[in-house]
């Protein structure tokens, strides 16, 4: 009898296809064509596990509009493919830096789900990636040879999509560099694929403290009794939590889902930690909320909720991540605000309000 909790058969059993797709949500024929032209260009998949949160006749079910391709991801030509310029960020092999002591380190370019969100949709699924021994030394050689890192995020696609083995190499060689003080994950697996949290994955990462763990809720239908447990698993293996949701337009653009959605993290031990603006990023333009929707759901949770339920709404930017306040926004107009960067440098992001 097959073991469908267990995270190998479930990555085995990826939905890549819109006949096993079918096999958990309702298609109709135009939608079924809508996926066939929509993944000529960007790659997609599922993992059962995930498929099965769905809503089986809810086009609107919020777990089915992060996974399913939709047509008109292909007439959006407003955003960019590299809305972050990380192509030019990226100063040894999928390293990208952008802050002066802190690396963003993509080691791998799959995930359980391929977001329609992603923001790295230009890379997800794409077979040109390839991290080999060789690029794997080629990055920690670039980190062991700028002593000013002292904080790396491992990231990708999703990082824990690798062997245990392999994370357990990649963290030990990662934590000789004597100035490496801090090792972040930013992984999805608990939200898409909570199967991959073990018992011996948990006592791996345990080696390594001080790690930290990212992960993306984004909706509280997300929130079940298989994601709690794995994040129980993780925090009882002393592991900080935080979680990183994206403010997505008819998705948790509302301030009672994202109150419900913050109250539930904080029960599985996990500090809603930051609501990303969704960037202007090809092929998502239908998730992007005004940025006055975002800072009105703040407003509606501060006060409303314990301060630990209440995270950072920022703006992921070239030029690093701004929080969206008074201080940052210096100037408005009527389809784009000018924000202030760390650095000094003002970030003009499109805004379309409603």
């Amino acid at each position: 009898m097959e073991d469908t909790n267990n995270w190998e058969w479930q990555v085995e059993n990826i939905i890549c296809s819109v006949d096993t797709l079918s096999e958990y949500i309702y298609l109709d024929e135009t939608e079924k064509e809508g996926i066939h032209r929509a993944e000529s260009e960007f790659s997609w998949h599922i993992s059962p596990y995930y498929a099965h949160l769905m809503d089986r006749e809810n086009r609107d079910c919020p777990v089915r509009m992060q996974a399913v391709p939709q047509e008109r991801e292909l007439y959006d030509d407003t955003g960019m493919m590299d809305p972050l310029d990380e192509e030019k960020h990226n100063l040894a092999p999928y390293v990208i830096k952008v802050y002066p002591d802190r690396i963003a380190w993509t080691v791998s370019n799959t995930c359980p789900v391929l977001c329609r969100h992603c923001l790295r949709k230009r890379m997800v699924g794409h077979e040109d990636f390839d991290f080999s021994p060789e690029a794997m030394k080629a990055a920690l050689d670039y980190i062991s040879c700028t002593p000013e890192i002292r904080d790396v995020l491992i990231t990708g696609g999703d990082p824990l999509m690798h062997s245990d083995d392999l994370i357990d190499e990649l963290l030990g060689k990662l934590t000789e560099i004597k100035h490496v003080e801090i090792v972040r994950i930013g992984s999805r697996t608990p939200c898409t694929l909570p199967h991959r949290i073990t018992e011996r994955l948990c006592r791996i990462l345990a080696k390594y403290h001080p790690l930290y763990f990212n992960t993306q809720f984004n909706h509280p239908v997300e929130l079940t009794e298989e994601a709690g447990a794995a994040c129980a698993r993780l925090a009882d293996a002393g592991i900080p939590l935080g979680n990183q949701s994206v403010l997505l337009k008819g998705i948790n653009d509302d301030p009672d889902v994202m109150k419900a959605l913050v109250r539930g993290l904080l029960q599985f031990r996990v500090r809603p930690y930051y609501i990303y603006q969704a960037q202007t990023l090809k092929g998502t333009s239908h998730f992007i909320a005004p940025i006055e929707k975002g800072i009105e759901i703040i407003e509606a949770l501060r006060g409303h909720t314990s301060g630990l339920a209440v995270p950072v709404y920022l703006l992921d930017t070239p030029y690093g991540k701004i929080p969206m306040n008074p201080e940052t926004i210096v100037r408005r107009e009527d389809d784009a605000v000018y924000l202030r960067a760390w650095s000094g440098e003002i970030w003009r992001e499109p805004n379309n309000r409603e």
